[in-house]
């Protein structure tokens, strides 16, 4: 065979595999399905914006997300991934601790610290949330990815307070799970659970006379528009989860296990960026809208006061969820220690 046949095989043989390679490619390369429970710009949809990027960037796959409302309420998407329609969804303990009810453990009121430096390495480093939280999700069918803060909680309500007395019959709504009620009762409030969609109508016509919310979503929601009071109470944090569906990851080759956790952690780390800073910035934006906003920080005296009520709400945790919540609550606070005696 002379040089130039030789050649000419050659080529022809490289185009052959090259087309099995790319057939194999387009053959593996998948349309994975996200949904969240937020607004296009906010923290859930960053974080599901850099998860698409970092899987796009380093495999043939494809992410397709869906934000707030377009595919229903938090507990219609977690049913479409329960259901495998969905790969991913992101959602927070808020509504997850009626399947999960050691979930609930994030609104035991003051658990938490304020400092959202320490909250992060908190999120980074906690065997609570990184060894124990993914067993309880798996139970449930779920494997989960990250969890991680949005924002500090900020109540609105139509009059300012500076004591729980100043919220003694206050109807609050609440997000659809029995601990949060607990703690705005243990607060003198009585707890209205309501799905997010149906907060601003429900504010508007006095069906409520507050909520809570990081201040984010308070500006996203326009809720200062019919909830114009904000009360800074440092009670909690608004935290949240990034899942998959658990037969659909289980059932998935090792380097896409390996794809998916890196893109969960990668953009972990954006949004640690992202919200640093993003409160202030929220809120200085809902003062110069509306000249109606008023904002009240309570001082180290007044929330000595609501704090006090905080081991009733502790205590309801621990019978709702038996000694594994007692268990987690247990590492939750050897885990928190760690990160204060750090600082």
């Amino acid at each position: 065979m002379n040089t130039i046949k030789k050649i000419i095989r050659r080529s022809v043989i490289s185009v052959f595999i090259l087309g099995i390679v790319t057939a194999t490619n387009l053959a593996n390369a998948a349309t994975w399905r996200y949904a969240h429970e937020e607004n296009k710009g906010d923290v859930q949809d960053v974080y599901a914006q850099r998860f698409k990027e970092y899987i796009e960037k380093n495999s043939d796959h494809t992410l397709q997300i869906y934000r707030f409302g377009e595919l229903g309420e938090s507990d219609d998407i977690m049913e479409q991934t329960k259901a495998g329609i969905l790969n991913f969804v992101n959602q927070s303990p808020g509504f997850t601790g009626a399947q999960i009810p050691e979930a609930q453990i994030f609104f035991i009121p003051y658990l938490m610290p304020t400092d959202l430096n320490m909250v992060l390495e908190f999120f980074r480093n906690s065997t609570a949330i990184n060894e124990d939280f993914p067993k309880l999700y798996a139970d449930n069918g779920l494997k989960l990815l990250n969890m991680y803060p949005e924002g500090e909680m900020v109540i609105t309500v139509d009059e300012a307070f500076t004591s729980p007395e100043g919220l003694e019959n206050k109807k609050m709504r609440v997000m659809t799970n029995p601990l949060l009620s607990a703690t705005y009762s243990a607060f003198g409030a009585i707890p209205v659970p309501l799905p997010t969609g149906e907060v601003y109508g429900a504010l508007q016509t006095s069906m409520i006379n507050g909520q809570e919310n990081p201040i984010f979503w308070i500006e996203s929601e326009k809720l200062y528009e019919v909830s114009p009071n904000l009360v800074y109470t440092s009670h909690g944090w608004f935290t949240t989860a990034a899942i998959a569906n658990k037969s659909f990851y289980d059932g998935l080759p090792g380097g896409d296990k390996t794809l998916i956790q890196e893109a969960a952690d990668y953009a972990f780390e954006k949004v640690a960026v992202h919200i640093t800073g993003l409160a202030g910035q929220a809120l200085e934006r809902i003062k110069k809208i509306s000249d109606k906003v008023t904002v009240t920080r309570l001082n180290d005296t007044q929330i000595g006061a609501f704090k006090a009520r905080a081991p009733n709400v502790e205590e309801e945790f621990i019978k709702m969820t038996g000694d594994s919540g007692k268990e987690l609550l247990r590492q939750f606070k050897k885990d928190l220690k760690n990160v204060q005696n750090q600082h």
